[in-house]
This record gives C-alpha cells, sequence and structure tokens, in this order.
C-alpha cells in the first residue's frame, strides 16, 4: 500500500506546530510549576472573597429554603 504524499504532509504539518513553540507557562520543572500554579490560585481566591465582602452581605449568600422563601415572600407582595 502506498500512502502517496501524506507523510510529506504530516512532516510538514509536525514542523509548523514545532515552529509555534509552546504555550506560555508550560515550561520548567513540574514542581516548580505547581507551586507558581497554587500561589496564583491563592491570590484568585483571595481575590474574590476580597470583592465578595464588599459587596455589603459580609460574603454570606443565602442557601436553600431561605433563599426560597424570601423569593415567595415577595411574589406574594407583587399580586
Amino acid at each position: 500500500m502506498t500512502r502517496g504524499n501524506q507523510r510529506e504532509i504530516d512532516r510538514a504539518r509536525a514542523a509548523a506546530r514545532a515552529a509555534k513553540g509552546r504555550k506560555e507557562g508550560n515550561e520548567g520543572d513540574p514542581k516548580l510549576r505547581a507551586e507558581r500554579d497554587a500561589k496564583a490560585l491563592q491570590e484568585k481566591i483571595a481575590k474574590k472573597q476580597a470583592a465578595k465582602a464588599t459587596a455589603g452581605d459580609g460574603g454570606q449568600e443565602q442557601k436553600g429554603k431561605n433563599k426560597k422563601a424570601d423569593k415567595n415572600a415577595y411574589t406574594v407582595f407583587i399580586k
């Protein structure tokens, strides 16, 4: 069986992918990368908590039955 020029095309595509290079942040030692990612995640969490604290509700969101009861109470007043 012959593959025609498929091998040549595949080699050209592989060379093009290799020429693009790797994505930013994927290089280096896996342990260092894990530490860097963990630090970035902690900063993101801290930023999100700060945004919740300044939202006015102290970062506490209503959950479960209370939220549903408030919604029903609001609908009663509209009718």
